[in-house]
C-alpha cells in the first residue's frame, strides 16, 4: 500500500488527547485574529496556525526545538493535530524560533486572554473567588563563575546590585521566599479563578520583586481574593482595595485583628489550589523578562487547556 492511501484521521485513536484538545480550541481562529502575521513562514509555506500549533505542542509535552523537529516527523498523532499527511515535509528546528518571535509575548497574551474571555462567556470561570500565589523559575544553578568574576574585579560580593554586569541573563535576580529558598530568576505571579481551577492572570518578574508588588499585576477585577501572609501587606490591600475586592489574605501573627479560626478556614480553602505549582515549569526556557513572560503565558494556555479537558469543557470557539 502506497504511503499516500493512508488516512491519519483513521490511524490516530479516537480518544487521544491532541483530538480533544482540538475539539476545545480552535487554533484558527487564534491566527485569524493576528491576520496581519498570517504570511508564510519557512521555505514551505507553513502559515501561522500551523505555528501556533507547533508551540502548543512543545509546551505542551515539554520539548526542545530539536526534539519538536523529530516528533513531527515521526509522530501521526502530531502531523494529524498540525495538519500534515503522512507524506508531507515538516518544519525543522529553525522554523519554531521564528514563530516565537513573529509571536512574541504580546500576541501570546492576547491567546491567553482571549481563552480567559471566552471561558468566563460560557460560564466556565464564575470570577468569584480567586487563589493568588508566586512561585520561582530559576535561571541558573549556580553563580559560582559570575561571584569570581565579581570578585576578580573589586566587587565584595555578587547582589542584585551588580549581577546584571555579570550575568548572561541581565533581567535575573536573586530571589527569596521564607527563611531557606533562595534562587537566582525570575518570580511568577498567578490568579486562579477558583471556581474552574484555570489561571486567569499571570505576570513575570525578577526574582526580587515582593509577591506584594507582583501582585499589582495580576490583581483580580472584582471577588474575593485567597492569598497567603504576602498579600496581607500594604501594597497588595491598595490594590484589592482599588479593584474593589475583598481581601481573604491570612494576617500575620502581629497584625491587628488576627483570627486564628478564620486563618486556619482560609488555609483549608486555598489548600487545594496549592498543588498548581507541583508540576509547574521551575527552569527558564529563555534569558530575559519579555521571553519569560512569553514563556509564561503559554505555559498558562497549556495548563489551562489541560483543565478544560478534566473538566470535559465544550468548545470555546462555536462556529469560528
Amino acid at each position: 500500500m502506497l504511503f499516500g492511501n493512508y488516512d491519519l484521521e483513521k490511524i490516530v485513536r479516537k480518544d487521544h488527547p491532541l483530538r480533544k484538545v482540538a475539539q476545545v480550541i480552535n487554533f484558527k481562529h487564534l491566527a485569524n485574529r493576528f491576520w496581519r502575521a498570517l504570511k508564510t513562514l519557512g521555505r514551505r509555506g507553513y502559515g501561522l496556525e500551523v505555528g501556533i500549533k507547533c508551540v502548543f505542542l512543545q509546551f505542551y509535552y515539554d520539548l526542545s526545538d530539536r526534539q519538536l523537529e523529530e516528533r513531527l516527523k515521526d509522530d501521526i498523532s502530531f502531523r494529524l493535530f498540525c495538519g500534515f499527511n503522512i507524506e508531507e515535509a515538516t518544519p525543522d528546528h529553525t522554523y519554531f524560533g521564528r514563530v516565537r518571535k513573529l509571536l512574541g509575548p504580546d500576541k501570546v497574551g492576547k491567546m491567553f486572554r482571549m481563552l480567559v474571555e471566552k471561558a468566563t462567556e460560557k460560564e466556565i470561570m464564575r470570577q468569584v473567588f480567586k487563589f493568588v500565589d508566586a512561585t520561582a523559575v530559576k535561571a541558573k544553578e549556580t553563580t559560582w563563575e559570575e561571584r569570581d568574576k565579581a570578585l576578580k574585579d573589586g566587587e565584595e560580593k555578587l547582589n542584585n546590585s551588580n549581577v546584571e554586569n555579570y550575568s548572561a541573563d541581565k533581567d535575573a535576580r536573586f530571589g527569596c521566599k521564607g527563611k531557606n529558598k533562595f534562587w537566582f530568576g525570575y518570580k511568577k505571579h498567578v490568579s486562579v479563578d477558583m471556581g474552574s481551577g484555570l489561571i486567569d492572570k499571570i505576570a513575570v518578574t525578577p526574582a526580587n520583586v515582593p509577591d506584594q508588588d507582583g501582585f499589582t499585576l495580576i490583581c483580580p477585577n472584582e471577588g474575593m481574593v485567597f492569598g497567603d501572609k504576602a498579600y496581607c501587606l500594604s501594597a497588595a490591600q491598595t490594590a484589592m482595595k482599588a479593584r474593589g475586592c475583598h481581601s481573604g489574605a491570612i494576617l500575620k501573627n502581629n497584625m491587628k485583628g488576627k483570627n486564628k479560626d478564620k486563618d486556619r478556614w482560609l488555609t483549608g480553602v486555598r489548600a487545594p489550589f496549592e498543588g498548581i505549582f507541583s508540576k509547574d515549569e521551575t527552569r527558564t526556557r529563555y534569558r530575559g523578562l519579555v521571553k519569560m513572560q512569553m514563556q509564561a503565558f503559554m505555559e498558562a494556555i497549556v495548563f489551562n487547556v489541560k483543565r478544560l479537558l478534566v473538566i470535559e469543557s465544550p468548545p470555546l470557539f462555536v462556529g469560528a
